[in-house]
């Protein structure tokens, strides 16, 4: 698959919040959730901000755990997941300290898959839930 010069969240559904430099993302349509090792954290956070792949390939340069190809293919995995669609947007430069981000990594890029939350997730906490005892007993379908 070629890649996009730029990627954009998929979704308005797609939300996503760093902790402590570790980024987790969470697909309120689904209810699935998504981790992310550090170097993968660090590319989820340039991609869904708009760095262009040319230049976050060029920021990996010195990165032993993400080369070229590595990135590809995580990219890929991120489109395949739903994350991240192409964009048409201008590419934005990656923030000065990404090389350094990216080479300080100790994991390889690596996204995991979660759902065990998903039923609980994708609730409708205002329609599907049983009036007498509130959230979380989710009124059960005849």
């Amino acid at each position: 698959m070629p890649l996009s010069e730029v990627y954009a969240v998929a979704s308005k559904d797609i939300v996503f919040e760093s902790f402590d430099g570790e980024a987790v993302v969470l697909d309120l349509s689904t209810g699935r959730y998504f981790g992310f090792s550090d170097s993968g954290s660090k590319v989820w956070q340039a991609l869904s901000s708009g760095v262009g792949t040319e230049a976050l390939i060029l920021s990996a340069a010195g990165a032993a755990m993400v080369g070229a190809d590595a990135l590809e293919a995580f990219i890929a995995r991120l489109v395949e997941l739903g994350l991240l669609a192409p964009s048409s947007a201008t590419p934005l430069p990656p923030p000065d300290d990404l090389p350094a981000a990216l080479a300080a990594a100790s994991e390889p890029l690596d996204v995991s898959v979660h759902d065990d939350l998903a039923d609980l997730i994708t609730v409708d906490p205002i329609h599907e839930v049983e009036e007498p005892l509130g959230w979380p007993a989710v009124k059960q379908v005849p």
